[in-house]
């Protein structure tokens, strides 16, 4: 594997050589840290859901956090979307922190002070952005 300069991405692989799929261990965490979202997703056909909407924020945080070609807008579409599914403002920027706090326990020793400050840095940033999207 080549690691990348980017430590978000990086973050990104070395969770990967560790776990096939992150989908399971990010709502876990979710549903433990946010028990009221559990009842945002239909007990029939939400593992589909909650994949690709993970798949989607992975996607946008790795191009906010590099080339902004395009996906990280995606962050601005779901502000507006999730507003209106009455989801808070504030839990739907904790996701992303969710995202980030998975990582961190998969990455256990390997989790870096630069993939740390890369992440808090990624987090303020998305903040503000989805505060500008609203």
């Amino acid at each position: 594997m080549n690691a990348s300069s980017n430590p978000i991405e990086n973050s990104f692989e070395i969770a990967a050589s560790r776990c096939a799929d992150l989908t399971p261990l990010v709502y876990q965490r979710l549903f433990e840290t946010h028990p009221e979202t559990r009842t945002m997703f239909r007990s029939q056909g939400s593992e589909l859901v909650m994949g690709s909407m993970l798949a989607l924020t992975i996607e946008a945080i790795l191009d906010f956090a590099g080339e902004h070609r395009g996906p990280f807008r995606l962050i601005a579409c779901e502000v507006v979307s999730h507003d209106g599914y009455g989801t808070p403002r504030e839990l739907f920027i904790a996701f992303f922190g969710i995202i980030r706090d998975t990582l961190r326990e998969l990455l256990g020793n390997e989790w870096s002070p630069d993939i740390a400050q890369a992440w808090d840095t990624l987090l303020v940033e998305i903040d503000a952005f989805a505060g500008i999207a609203a």
